[in-house]
């Protein structure tokens, strides 16, 4: 049973390109905090690591493992699987750490979902506006315009879903972001005062979709 020891999840979503990796990657550097490893069908991009950023595994394992109900979430996204097993989230959690989730709005909704007794705490990452994510994918290992055109798609989609999360916060710039985050989490643990508005929030994502 969950006790008050226990660590807290941390749900990262973001459009892809507006930095919810790199996000994580920066909290799990604090004490007491880890990403949780997904699961996925794509292959590994250049400076990806096996077993440390992703497990990579092909389709028929990653059917196995939804067949034997061992996902916490999993979603199909871009004709690839992504899936959270749920044995070392849990374990990780019973022993006092806090577990960082670098997942899309299928995954958050899945695991609020599943309600499990352990405090969450939501974060959706916005870009500063469509021309900077534009360049930031163009910018990444996506020199294929057809697949940064079908991503710019995807985030008309993406960015809808920003209502169901805790906080909202604009990646303009990365420390400063990480820091909105940081504290946002510290004020949720101990009941702090929070340095947040939502009237900006919803003008920055009326910015994004008109």
């Amino acid at each position: 049973m969950p006790t008050e020891n226990d660590g807290i999840m941390v749900i990262l979503s973001s459009p892809s390109g507006a930095g919810k990796t790199t996000l994580s990657n920066l909290l799990s550097k604090q004490d007491n905090f880890e990403v949780s490893i997904s699961h996925t069908t794509r292959k590994s991009r250049p400076n990806e690591i096996p077993n440390k950023d992703y497990f990579f595994i092909n389709n028929e394992e990653f059917k196995r493992l939804i067949k034997n109900e061992e996902f916490l979430e999993y979603a199909k996204v871009f004709n690839n699987y992504y899936g959270t097993t749920r044995t070392p989230v849990i374990n990780s959690l019973n022993k006092g750490k806090n577990v960082l989730f670098d997942i899309d709005w299928q995954g958050a909704d899945q695991i609020k979902n599943k309600k499990l007794d352990y405090k969450l705490i939501t974060f959706f990452i916005l870009p500063p506006s469509k021309e900077v994510l534009y360049k930031r994918l163009t910018n990444r290992d996506m020199k294929d315009k057809i697949i940064v055109e079908e991503r710019m798609k995807q985030f008309e989609r993406d960015v809808l879903h920003w209502i169901n999360y805790d906080y909202v916060v604009v990646n303009d710039d990365l420390q400063k972001c990480y820091s909105k985050i940081h504290n946002l989490i510290n004020a949720e643990i101990s009941n702090g005062s929070k340095d947040y508005d939502p009237t900006f929030i919803r003008n920055h994502v009326d910015k994004l979709t008109n």
